[in-house]
């Protein structure tokens, strides 16, 4: 009796834990971008079936770009909080001045020509400052993309080329440097730049060559201006984050292939679509006839010059909110170096 009796003592406890171990779970992924996008083929599906593979397809991630859950692109954020998504892609840049700290890599010519080296350092830099900045959500991995260009419908070689030139930007401090550089900018969420630039509410677009075969930005404007070597004009900064909820209450198995998926692993794989994918679009832009121009060393130096009161008035607004901004950007030079270090 007494064995038995132990024995269906013991019994919920298996069936407790052989239900644990076969824990599956959906993760509903959304993003902005169109699927034909290539952030969308190149980074987010690949890492979702890593995911999937290395967890016996136990941990599945659906994936649904172009807002397809709903709301507009600056409410992405939220909806990783609030768990109307349980992971999402998006840019804090969207949210002008909510996550004050990452804003230093957009800082105008602080961040580096190639996207590996930029995802590698934001991805460090957020192991020690961004926890508190990101604490409402699980951050599965912070990055930025490689150089931003100018895309415009005139040739733009000069400071002079920008004087009025109605551009799109990305992020407040990039609006910040185009109207130190003589532009007019216009802030919108990438998806609206095709009506935009048809209805002359713009006549062009800063974005990375990544960006534009998805919008067809190519087909719209002749001209794509770029700046020499590092470091460049501006980048935008990335969050891939998961509700946190449904983070911890995973099975720890399959906490352990996110975690092994997430950090220093995914910054690397994102940086796939635009190390890799520039070349291409830039090569099917010049097939088209369009013009690809490439400012000179000392058309870059004058920019730098003109930019610098956008680094400086950043510093100021650092120090009214309590944060060391000459700290982090010079903590953020100083990645930006260490994994650029042989690096063209």
């Amino acid at each position: 009796m007494p064995t038995r009796r132990l024995a269906l003592l013991a019994a919920p406890a298996l069936l407790l834990g052989r239900g644990a171990a076969a824990q599956e779970v959906t993760l509903r992924l959304h993003h902005f971008l169109p699927a034909v996008s290539n952030v969308h083929r190149f980074f987010l599906q690949p890492w979702a079936q890593k995911v999937a593979k290395e967890s016996d397809n136990r941990l599945r991630i659906q994936i649904f770009p172009a807002m397809q859950l709903g709301g507009a692109p600056p409410q992405l954020f939220d909806q990783a909080r609030d768990g109307v998504a349980d992971i999402i892609w998006t840019l804090p840049g969207n949210t002008p001045g909510r996550f004050p700290r990452i804003e230093v890599f957009e800082l105008p010519f602080v961040s580096h020509k190639r996207a590996i080296v930029n995802c590698l350092a934001i991805q460090e830099f957020a192991q020690s400052q961004l926890r508190e900045e990101f604490r409402e959500v699980h951050p599965l991995c912070v990055w930025g993309h490689g150089e931003g260009l100018i895309h415009a419908k005139r040739e733009v070689r000069s400071m002079e080329d920008l004087r009025g030139l109605k551009l799109r930007f990305p992020s407040r401090l990039n609006g910040e440097a185009l109207r130190a550089l003589g532009a007019a900018p216009v802030g919108m969420p990438v998806p609206q730049v095709p009506e935009a630039l048809s209805q002359g509410v713009i006549d062009g677009a800063v974005v990375p060559w990544e960006v534009v075969p998805s919008i067809r930005l190519q087909e719209m404007v002749k001209y794509h201006t770029e700046i020499p070597g590092s470091p460049t004009l501006y980048i935008a900064t990335f969050i891939l984050a998961m509700n946190r909820t449904k983070y911890e209450g995973l099975a720890p198995e399959l906490r352990a292939v996110l975690d092994a998926n997430s950090g220093a692993a995914a910054a690397r794989m994102a940086a796939v679509p635009w190390d890799e994918r520039n070349p291409v679009v830039e090569a099917e832009a010049r097939r088209r006839g369009n013009q690809v121009i490439v400012i000179t060393e000392a058309e870059k130096a004058r920019w730098m010059e003109a930019t610098k009161p956008v680094v400086e008035n950043w510093l100021a607004q650092s120090r009214e909110r309590g944060l060391d901004g000459a700290a982090l950007l010079e903590q953020a030079r100083a990645l930006v170096a260490k994994h650029g270090a042989g690096i063209g």
